[in-house]
């Protein structure tokens, strides 16, 4: 929902809140900022991954508890942060505790399948209605296998992603992931700029880009390239820029579109998947892909990813002209946690309760918007959230950017200091709710929200 109107941002004071927030945020974790200085000397850039690095610092965790961590200052949270969604069914559930256990005791790894691998595909062939599948340990090998199998099966070199979409980090898709306003180009046809150094212009020359929620997009490079691309993969939903829901008819008439043109479609729900429903983003807006990629939550907290597809897809596959291979691929301890996740955790029952929570949340931010007259919108899909402080509707990448993250980097500040835990990287992400929260949770949550946007509201 909207607020009503909005007075001009001042940035001194914006920025002195800021200061503030992060000033409160480091006094209250010496360990952390130690541990930091010490992990420089031996991890690169002091993390395990670049999106790790947050400022003021980076947050070292203890330990996890249900919908609860705790920091090495002993600093307890309630978890929104969720792992950008890997954290669906909370901290040491007790139905995976109890899979893992008992699979660790009798060895871990094979390189051969078990029987828990073929459970694990029968369920996600339920839920997301593609048929065959293959397991990988990252969304990034997940949606790697999904590019090469897009041009097995169709002979061709080219594909098409949407401009701010992040697949991975492949080099086919290392493009336009977060382009900045003087390097996008053309609405209709964006340009291709490598998202980091080391993609090489051989690679990005075939990468083509699109505008997310516009089929005339991808029609204009179908019709430049005829014969040529072998398909496009997009996120349903689309998710490093908050969360932008597709238009009305946008998917289906993208697959449709493709498939007149000889191309596929491939969904990558490695961050929708099991957080927008039981069947993911592909059950919730009934439309079914050639291609799926998931990873995050299907494993219930530990390594793992997976690829479906329809027969005439997986068939390269089955037939052994395309090799989809992996060391680790559904290896036992990693198919006996996503069974534990898909049987006895992400069941109807349980996403009843979850939705409720997260409609209540999102009530309560609404009129906490409402009341304050600041400009935003909280924007919701399953267990994932976003406040998008903008006035109107997003609905593409550019519309993301023309975003201040100012005020979406104080309220992560905000939220840390008082005891909630969202994800960093300011207007990029969503918090996500998982099976373990409660009502007091969101309590929490929520109520440091109206306390924030009066905040806000007094800078304006």
């Amino acid at each position: 929902m909207l607020g009503k109107q909005q007075k001009g941002s001042s940035t001194s004071d914006l920025n002195e809140a800021i200061a503030a927030e992060e000033a409160v945020f480091l006094e209250r974790q010496p360990l952390s900022r130690q541990l930091y200085r010490r992990a420089i000397g031996s991890l690169a850039g002091g993390v395990t991954s670049s999106w790790q690095i947050t400022t003021p610092q980076p947050v070292f965790i203890e330990e996890g508890r249900g919908s609860h961590i705790v920091d090495v200052d002993g600093q307890e949270y309630v978890d929104l942060h969720g792992g950008y969604g890997a954290g669906l069914a909370g901290h040491a559930h007790p139905a995976i505790v109890a899979a893992v256990a008992d699979r660790v005791a009798r060895g871990t790894h094979f390189a051969q399948p078990n029987e828990d691998a073929i459970v694990v595909a029968e369920n996600l062939a339920s839920r997301f209605g593609l048929p065959l599948w293959r397991f990988t340990n990252s969304g990034t090998e997940a949606t790697m296998d999904a590019v090469h199998l897009m041009r097995a099966v169709t002979g061709r070199d080219l594909i098409v992603k949407m401009e701010g979409c992040y697949h991975g980090h492949h080099d086919s898709v290392q493009v336009s992931v977060a382009p900045a306003a003087d390097e996008v180009g053309s609405l209709l046809v964006p340009n291709r700029v490598p998202a980091t150094l080391g993609v090489p212009r051989a690679i990005t020359d075939l990468t083509l880009i699109a505008t997310f929620n516009s089929v005339a997009s991808v029609k204009s490079l179908l019709d430049q390239h005829p014969g040529k691309i072998a398909g496009v993969i997009v996120e349903p939903v689309m998710m490093n820029a908050g969360i932008i829901e597709p238009i009305g008819g946008y998917l289906a008439e993208l697959k449709s579109l493709l498939h007149e043109h000889g191309a596929l479609l491939a969904f990558d729900e490695v961050k929708s998947g099991l957080t927008a429903g039981y069947g993911g983003a592909t059950a919730a807006y009934g439309v079914e892909p050639d291609l799926i990629c998931l990873a995050k939550a299907i494993g219930g907290g530990l390594v793992v990813g997976a690829v479906g597809g329809t027969e005439a897809t997986m068939g390269k596959v089955v037939d052994g002209t395309y090799e989809m291979v992996g060391t680790f691929n559904g290896n036992a301890l990693s198919m006996a946690a996503a069974r534990a996740m898909l049987e006895r955790v992400a069941t109807y029952e349980a996403y009843e309760k979850l939705f409720a929570l997260q409609r209540l949340a999102a009530e309560k931010i609404a009129m906490s918007i409402e009341k304050s007259l600041i400009k935003a919108r909280v924007v919701t899909v399953g267990a994932k959230g976003c406040v998008t402080f903008s006035p109107e509707p997003v609905i593409n990448y550019r519309d993301f950017l023309a975003i201040d993250d100012r005020f979406n980097h104080l309220h992560w500040l905000y939220q840390h200091n008082r005891g909630v835990f969202l994800p960093p990287w300011g207007k990029i992400e969503q918090w996500t709710i998982s099976f373990q929260h409660s009502d007091a949770d969101m309590e929490r949550f929520t109520t440091n929200f109206a306390e924030f946007a009066e905040l806000v509201a007094s800078l304006q």
